[in-house]
């Protein structure tokens, strides 16, 4: 097993203390998560693992032979070679193993020496042959395909050159290039930034079944909880694990922290009534000695701090303005650039507070089609209809209308929240990752990352009744997006939104239209029920969905009465029937979430009995060692307590095991039940 050390590392910037004290060890068996605010140092700490930054002070030791492959956020680009031909350079080290392998061949078809160096040459060929089988050499094209195409590559980019990929593509590449390489220890930072939902789901599924160990930075709750079983936490330069995946962390870290803001207010109360002593006498000649012993003891006291990244921030929308039942409507809409067809056919009934996911493969037409919502493209064949009332906030990442203006950011804001929501607007810049003079930054100096945050905070700043939302968390870390997602769940007026974060979607969207080449489908459900009719389709090879996709749209291109209550009950009436048309599949659905759910309690129980039988064995190999130690078996007394303490054991081992076996059994059951 490969390990890598850290102990007592420390660095700073400046005056600035970026990592204190840290200990950690990662080893070829690591599945662990790395977190912590934005700018705490996660990148920094993953840079003295991979030996491009040094630490003041510390040590860094790492395994003879141990190979690291690091993956940072961005910064990475290719051109020159044809894109796979990139990838094969990712075995370069293989390359040279194998040459290596040939060298001792020949040596042995030569070789008159002793058996001993025939012995040599042989272990030494054996330990190539191992490492060349465990990394895929000899399959390297079919690796290479396997790869590049999960990360969202067709087969006719293998040909093209890699300066003809754009910088998120490039981001793809390098990711590549990192897991073919199959090092002992994956540091990778920020790998799903660049990734579709189609392509996170592969690289989860890769580093599920990944041999070495890996050390991940992402803002991608769902991603961190499939994949990790412990996480790292940089809080106040120091460096804290967790066992568990990402959402046990949290669970311990709100417990925490619910215990720090208790000792926070404790202190600030303490610290009142010192100063306000110090204020009272410091002038009184009496209590001078009082007053110096006072101020001394406050600079003696170690502060508690808060960081904004763990505040709880509450944020609600401005009430949104009344609309019609019907939101909008959407007959038999298309979109074509030239010859190249983005949207066909796509129909759509949109009733009010309903939360619209808009899923599909990158360049399915997604973006396109909110473009179309939203009034920015009116360039389609169709009819679009909004309903009464209807008032648009519309985000996307092509924000330019900040670059020219001079204002500050809390100036801008300040201008247009309204007059409620002034007094939060400090907490709510520092939940979007605008801390301490951010606030005080022009808008004209900004990043693309910092305008499109600035974009999407006005945009909820004001009082609309729709929301069409082009991927908001995509500058956001973690917390901004539990304040983003707390927001628009309570939210009371219509979302429409396409996003890549799974558990973003997962506890959002109560409907899904997903774009395919030739049609768009509705399904009526949360993303788990699109998830599960999906499977069956796939397991059966058919579209269920797809006549009651024909009806909706034969229903929503008939003429309806021009009054507008009539409207509206029409459109109550058939959302009631397509509702009920699909309950049998929503029926079947909860009963098959309700076994995966049982299923999924079942696995993490038979994990936590296969790790307490493991220690159990370990304490029992302990025990027959102590007992064969003949200080121990020639002292009676001693050895009577050994004695006790495997009968203990032992009994502990049977439990377990029995406890295992009536697991297990109820397990296969259910496997199968959900396999039918």
């Amino acid at each position: 097993m490969k390990t890598i050390q850290l102990s007592d590392v420390h660095l700073s910037f400046g005056r600035r203390t970026v990592l204190k004290n840290i200990q950690m060890t990662l080893t070829s068996r690591t599945k662990a998560a790395l977190t912590g605010g934005n700018g705490t140092g996660k990148s920094t700490l993953m840079k003295i693992i991979n030996r491009t930054v040094s630490p003041d002070s510390g040590t860094l030791s790492i395994q003879k032979t141990t190979r690291i492959s690091y993956l940072p956020q961005s910064g990475r680009s290719y051109s020159g070679r044809r894109l796979k031909d990139e990838a094969e350079t990712a075995f370069h080290d293989l390359h040279e193993a194998a040459g290596l392998k040939r060298e001792i061949e020949a040596a042995l078809g030569r070789v008159t020496a002793s058996s001993r160096e025939v012995d040599r040459l042989l272990e030494e060929q054996h330990e190539l042959e191992e490492r060349l089988l465990d990394a895929d050499y000899y399959q390297r094209d079919r690796e290479i395909e396997k790869v590049l195409t999960g990360l969202g590559f067709s087969r006719d980019d293998l040909e093209k050159k890699c300066e003809h990929f754009s910088g998120g593509w490039q981001m793809r590449i390098a990711l590549a290039k990192v897991l073919l390489e199959h090092p002992d220890i994956l540091l990778l930072d920020e790998p799903t930034n660049y990734l579709d939902i189609e392509a996170r789901t592969w690289l989860e599924n890769f580093l599920r079944e990944y041999r070495g160990g890996f050390l991940i930075v992402s803002h991608d709750r769902y991603f961190l909880d499939t994949t990790v079983s412990e996480t790292y936490e940089l809080f106040m330069s120091s460096l804290t694990r967790y066992s568990g995946n990402y959402s046990e962390y949290l669970r311990l870290r709100e417990a925490e922290m619910e215990e720090l803001t208790r000792r926070y207010e404790r202190q600030q109360e303490e610290i009142d009534r010192v100063n306000s002593f110090i204020q009272k006498f410091r002038y009184n000649a009496s209590k001078a000695k009082q007053v110096q012993s006072r101020i001394k003891y406050l600079q003696r006291m170690e502060i508690l701090e808060i960081p904004s990244t763990m505040q709880n921030i509450h944020f609600s929308f401005p009430p949104a303005p009344h609309s019609g039942k019907r939101v909008l409507t959407l007959e038999h809409i298309s979109k074509a650039y030239g010859d190249n067809s983005v949207l066909h056919d796509v129909s759509l009934e949109l009733g009010r507070g309903e939360k619209l996911v808009v899923t599909g493969v990158n360049g399915a037409g997604k973006s396109t089609l909110l473009r179309i919502l939203s009034g920015n493209d009116d360039d389609y064949s169709g009819l679009l209809k909004m309903g009464t009332g209807v008032d648009i906030g519309y985000f996307s990442q092509e924000q330019t209308e900040l670059e020219q203006n001079s204002s500050s950011i809390i100036e801008l804001l300040g201008n247009e929240a309204p007059t409620e929501l002034v007094p939060k607007l400090r907490g709510l810049l520092g939940a979007f990752l605008f801390q301490g003079d951010d606030i005080y930054k022009a808008l004209n100096v900004l990043s693309g990352g910092e305008r499109s945050r600035i974009a999407l905070l006005r945009i909820l700043l004001q009082p609309h009744n729709l929301l069409i939302l082009d991927e908001p968390t995509n500058h956001l870390d973690i917390h901004s997006k539990d304040v983003l997602l707390k927001a628009l769940r309570t939210f009371d007026g219509t979302l429409i939104f396409v996003s890549h974060d799974r558990y973003f979607i997962e506890n959002l969207a109560t409907r899904v239209l997903h774009i395919e080449e030739k049609s768009a489908r509705d399904f009526p459900g949360d993303y788990m029920y699109y998830l599960y009719r999906m499977e069956q389709e796939s397991n059966t090879g058919s579209t269920p969905s797809e006549e009651t996709n024909q009806s909706r749209r034969e229903s929503s291109s008939s003429p309806t009465p021009p009054a507008a209550v009539q409207e509206e009950k029409d459109f109550t009436d058939s959302k009631k029937e397509k509702t009920d048309s699909d309950l049998p599949g929503q029926q079947q659905y909860a009963q098959s979430k309700q076994m995966k759910n049982r299923l999924r309690r079942l696995e993490s129980e038979e994990h936590d009995l296969i790790e307490k039988l493991e220690k159990n064995e370990e304490e029992h190999q302990g025990l027959q060692q102590e007992m064969a130690r003949p200080e121990n078996y020639s002292v009676g007394k001693r050895i009577k307590e050994l004695q006790e303490k495997m009968r203990l054991n032992e009994a502990e081992h049977e439990a377990l095991s029995a406890q295992w076996e009536k697991l297990s059994a109820e397990k296969d059951i259910l496997l199968q039940e959900v396999s039918n």
